[in-house]
């Protein structure tokens, strides 16, 4: 997801001025992927570029509020249209890690394993933390669903460590 794309959605709510958006952001996405509040600017700036949104009025604190426009309406409802591809995913480090790990010499591969095994459990349990903190509250049920897809990833994580250690007996 880009984050131009992101705040054009929680535009279509409504005008917002960037530090809105960047509360906004951070909370529809369980503030697992924090702003910069330039960062949010900045792509302000682009879209209001590409004719994406446009800034009104500053409100009673000189914030700029900006209004998404038709074409940002078209340009969400092309993202939300488009399925995600596998490939166009970022490369999985922990993948690339243990398959070095492999090729490498002198690396205990059953180690390198059992630490990252460690380390996604430990994540796994914080993530049930805030599962369950986020359903004592009222962050609603975006920040549900980022958590939900975290904790089935840790999930996955772990059972694909299984079978990494059961290809790696196979092989000895």
């Amino acid at each position: 997801m880009s984050v131009r794309h992101g705040l054009l959605a929680l535009l279509s709510r409504g005008p917002r001025h960037g530090y809105q958006l960047r509360v906004e952001f951070e909370a529809s996405t369980g503030a697992t992927w924090p702003l910069n509040i330039g960062q949010v600017y900045t792509t302000l700036s682009r879209m209001e570029r590409d004719g994406l949104v446009t800034p009104g009025e500053s409100d009673e604190q000189g914030r700029v509020v900006y209004t998404i426009t038709a074409a940002g309406l078209t340009e969400m409802a092309r993202w939300f249209a488009t399925p995600v591809v596998q490939s166009e995913r970022p490369r999985d480090e922990l993948v690339i890690k243990l398959a070095m790990a492999v090729a490498a010499r002198e690396v205990d591969v059953a180690e390198v394993i059992r630490r990252q095994r460690t380390a996604t459990m430990s994540a796994l349990q914080q993530l049930t933390r805030a599962k369950r903190a986020a359903a004592d509250g009222t962050d609603g049920v975006a920040q549900r669903l980022v958590l939900d897809s975290m904790i089935f990833q840790a999930e996955a994580e772990q059972r694909w460590l299984d079978h990494c250690e059961a290809v790696l007996k196979e092989e000895r």
